[in-house]
């Protein structure tokens, strides 16, 4: 299934290699939206608040790691719900954290879903391939406030 259309995702992950696994796997799957990448937490703010954010599109997804350079994935989870333009962007944590808390403090602050990042890459790819399919193509978005 070919999943492209004019939707943004936008991958928040310092990683290179994971970086590259998702990026991969997103084309595996056919799910050929473009992916803008921020690598750090600041960057991730920066593409939503930043002097330039009126020129990018708000992303149909985010793909949010916790564990950041500059400023953690919470804080930018949190200073997105904070912000009535970005209160209802679609924020999945994608992370390899399995720390009880980093789930509880996730959803605490609004995260749509909480995905722990399968280390088996057939797994990954079955992981990106229902993320996909769900919130890129069944999903109902929110309607621009």
């Amino acid at each position: 299934m070919n999943l492209a259309s004019q939707k943004v995702i936008l991958l928040v992950e310092d990683n290179p290699d994971d970086e590259a696994l998702t990026l991969r796997a997103l084309q595996k799957n056919n799910i050929l939206n473009e992916v803008r990448v921020a690598r750090d937490g600041q960057q991730a703010l920066d593409y939503f608040f930043g002097p330039d954010a009126s020129a990018n599109p708000l992303p149909a997804l985010m793909l949010l790691d916790l564990k950041l350079p500059k400023i953690d994935g919470l804080s930018v989870l949190q200073r997105i719900r904070a912000d009535s333009r970005t209160c209802l962007q679609p924020v999945v944590i994608l992370t390899s954290s399995r720390e009880e808390q980093d789930i509880i403090n996730g959803y605490r602050l609004g995260a749509n879903s909480y995905i722990r990042k399968p280390v088996d890459f057939s797994q990954f790819m079955e992981a990106i391939h229902q993320l996909g399919l769900y919130w890129l193509v069944l999903n109902e978005p929110a309607p621009s406030v």
